[in-house]
């Protein structure tokens, strides 16, 4: 009988849960969570409770019992820095995802939520790639202010993911590859994928790249802070503000692409103009990239939700198409790809790290 995976990958407002035997996707779910519900909880690690329950609630629906799953992943949180790979949930990595050390948000409650319920069953849960895989080139790290290095946060699971179905499609193994993989989904990430290491990327959290569906990507410094002035900004409201008051959503009241491309179809001359600087803007990101890799590019790997509009695809291979190949892959693979991670580590195909 094939081994079982349980995978757990929070989102802002959503809990997605997948059963894999072994190959097998054998049921899936996305949790749905209240914006209200979870606000009143007043953080995100005081959220642990409702989404337990409701996982526990999504594994009684389909008949399935914790004790008799094998193995346990989480999607990985904000950490320290470390390399890319699959990695034990320990107790030195719950303290820093509880106390948010280096920052809050849904995704650290993935290491969390899996290590509940595999200690309560005698298993052992791992996260894979994390958001804050590290692998910048020394010359990548530098940002104009030794005070203020450059800090690699990025959608690492995807990426990587989305880099070795790019490589299999090349018939190369991934870490012979050179790879400019453009994650565009909520938030936007633009990595140099070089011989398997990610070199260089845009800080998709703090606000470099491209303005994204509900993100400002890179604003002008000093305009930012006079802005914060005027309008009484603190640090969580400048945080907001970055991550999610901005974009798309700010310009046209809506962060959804496909309602945009719809607006757009049906001549909404202002709606045409904001996706363009947008499509625009993932060009330039693509770009610099392009540079930072001499130009020795295999091909350009597009991923992520956004990426499934006909008119984003056809717009940004117009720009982009003379670096090289450009691959869609605009199906989410991250489940899929915690589940094979963890599955190697449990068949001793793949050694686990240590935080």
């Amino acid at each position: 009988m094939a081994a079982t995976v349980f995978v757990i990958n929070p989102g802002s407002t959503s809990t997605k849960v997948a059963l894999y035997a072994g190959r097998r996707r054998r049921f899936s779910e996305e949790i749905r969570h209240s914006r209200q519900a979870l606000d009143r909880l007043g953080g995100v690690i005081a959220q642990e409770p409702l989404r337990r329950r409701a996982i526990l609630k999504a594994l009684r629906r389909d008949g399935t019992s914790p004790d008799g799953i094998d193995v346990y992943v989480g999607r990985g949180g904000l950490l320290r820095p470390v390399a890319g790979g699959v990695y034990e949930v320990n107790d030195r990595m719950l303290a820093d995802l509880r106390q948010c050390r280096y920052g809050e948000h849904a995704s650290n409650l993935g290491a969390i939520l899996a290590a509940d319920l595999a200690r309560a069953h005698g298993k052992v849960a791992y996260i894979v790639d994390p958001v804050v895989t590290d692998e910048l080139s020394d010359v990548a790290r530098l940002s104009g202010h030794p005070d203020l290095p450059r800090r690699s946060v990025f959608h690492a699971l995807s990426q990587k993911a989305a880099g070795r179905r790019a490589a299999a499609r090349l018939g190369k193994p991934y870490e012979a590859c050179n790879l400019i993989v453009a994650h565009v989904g909520g938030g936007v990430s633009v990595a140099a994928h070089q011989n398997g290491r990610v070199v260089d990327v845009n800080n998709a959290l703090d606000g470099e790249g491209p303005f994204t569906p509900e993100r400002t990507g890179g604003l002008a410094v000093l305009a930012f802070y006079r802005y914060g002035l005027a309008h009484g900004l603190d640090e969580r409201g400048a945080a907001e503000l970055i991550t999610r008051n901005g974009g798309l959503g700010a310009y046209l009241g809506t962060n959804d692409s496909a309602e945009i491309e719809r607006r757009i179809a049906a001549g909404d001359r202002q709606a045409e103009g904001v996706y363009e600087a947008f499509i625009y803007q993932v060009a330039k990101e693509i770009g610099a990239m392009a540079a930072a890799m001499s130009g020795a590019v295999d091909a350009v790997v597009l991923t992520g939700g956004v990426v499934r509009g006909g008119r984003f695809r056809r717009q940004l291979r117009r720009r982009i198409g003379f670096i090289a190949p450009v691959l869609v892959l605009a199906e989410n693979s991250e489940m899929k790809a915690l589940a094979t991670a963890a599955m190697e580590v449990y068949k001793g195909v793949r050694t686990a790290e240590v935080y």
